[in-house]
């Protein structure tokens, strides 16, 4: 009767009584995955595909074998009471990896936003400062003319144009007066006044208008068509195992008067782009970063903002949506909905002999005095005559 091989690789049924020594071709080693290879340990020949694995052919010849082989032994470790690993002689070391942290954890973790700021470190590459240096060259002609025909009709007592200055034009010698000024925009955020380039924060406006210039320059005082304005930019993130990035799109972007400044869970973007254009977005981060470890990468076409992150956790978003406050309206439906309930509860735990007695009986009506008896239905004396 024949019999089954279990020799790895072989698998053929054979006689016994002509089992030679050399009718059985097996792999004598075990199998081997890794990296998406399949092999044998024995031979070199490696595959992708799982079927080529199972038809790579023996290479050693022996006798057929009916013994199952023996499972690879597992690595026996054991613990004592202080804590060291007995690891018996030839076996693996056992490794304990702690996990990430929980959302709940680290929503408790989470630092205060209110934390201060810090400005990350730019990178600037050279396409991007030989692109601002052939467009400075283009802009300065074009800005010397308009100047020129400005400053030839510039009246006396004209004020300075600059974002925070109070000068008033008297005269050619007012051009030669140093202009202090804020080369940033306002902003006005949950009832905080400031500047984007110096960030001094009050709830004055009055304040707000006295606050000094944070740069140094000359007067302008007419305004040129290539002023700042505020536009949006598109911009995107990816992450890796332990950095996030976002891209924001934004060509020729300026180094001087731009600026990233973020704490461990916020984001202040301020990018100066196109010679007259600005992006300004704050947002709020979904994970907790380390601020020493991030950099802003500045190229010709896009600004790149890598943030290290502070624990190896993947981010469902990049920005954290805004908690939802609840106005009057919605305050009013939900307290109505809490008397409904109450009401329901109270009639659910009622009696069931109460109720009925409730709806056939009702209030019983309040007994009647002697002196407010009715005797209207009464016969008076002359009506006993008529029936006498």
């Amino acid at each position: 009767m024949s019999e089954l091989c279990y020799n790895r690789g072989c698998g053929l049924r054979y006689e016994p009584h002509s089992n030679a020594g050399d009718a059985c071709c097996y792999h004598p080693g075990v199998p081997i995955f890794h990296d998406a290879l399949k092999g044998w340990s024995c031979c070199k020949k490696k595959t992708i595909d799982f079927s080529e694995f199972l038809a790579i052919p023996g290479c050693t010849r022996g006798h057929h074998s009916n013994v199952k082989q023996p499972e690879p032994l597992k690595p026996e470790i054991t613990c004592t009471k202080d804590g060291a690993d007995n690891t018996k002689p030839g076996t693996a070391t056992e490794y304990i990896m702690k996990g990430h942290k929980s959302a709940e954890k680290m929503k408790k973790e989470r630092p205060s936003s209110e934390e201060p700021t810090v400005k990350l470190p730019q990178r600037v590459k050279k396409s991007l400062q030989e692109s601002l240096d052939k467009l400075s060259a283009s802009s300065r002609k074009t800005d010397t003319n308009k100047e020129d025909n400005v400053n030839g009709g510039v009246r006396v007592g004209t004020m300075c144009k600059n974002n925070g200055c109070k000068k008033a034009f008297q005269g050619p010698d007012s051009d030669r007066e140093t202009c202090n000024f804020h080369p940033g925009i306002p902003i006005f955020h949950e009832g905080m006044k400031y500047w984007s380039c110096c960030r001094i924060k009050t709830t004055e406006f009055d304040e707000f208008l006295e606050q000094p210039g944070c740069a140094k320059g000359k007067h302008l005082w007419t305004k040129i068509e290539s002023d700042k304005k505020l536009v949006g930019c598109r911009y995107d993130w990816h992450q890796t195992g332990g950095m996030v990035v976002l891209t924001v799109y934004a060509k020729t972007s300026n180094p001087e008067h731009s600026y990233v400044d973020a704490n461990q869970t916020m984001l202040t973007i301020h990018i100066m782009f196109e010679k007259d254009k600005v992006f300004h977005k704050e947002l709020n981060l979904w994970g907790v970063v380390d601020v020493s470890k991030s950099f802003v990468n500045m190229g010709p076409t896009k600004v790149e903002i890598n943030l290290q992150k502070l624990d190896p956790v993947n981010w469902a978003k990049f920005e954290l949506p805004p908690q939802k406050v609840e106005g009057k309206d919605e305050m009013r439906e939900k307290e109505q909905k809490e008397e409904i309930q109450k009401e329901e509860n109270v009639k659910e735990n009622k009696p069931l002999a109460q109720e009925l007695n409730e709806m056939c009986l009702g209030d019983e009506p309040p007994p009647l005095e002697d002196d407010e008896s009715d005797d209207s239905l009464r016969l008076s004396d002359t009506d006993d005559e008529d029936f006498d």
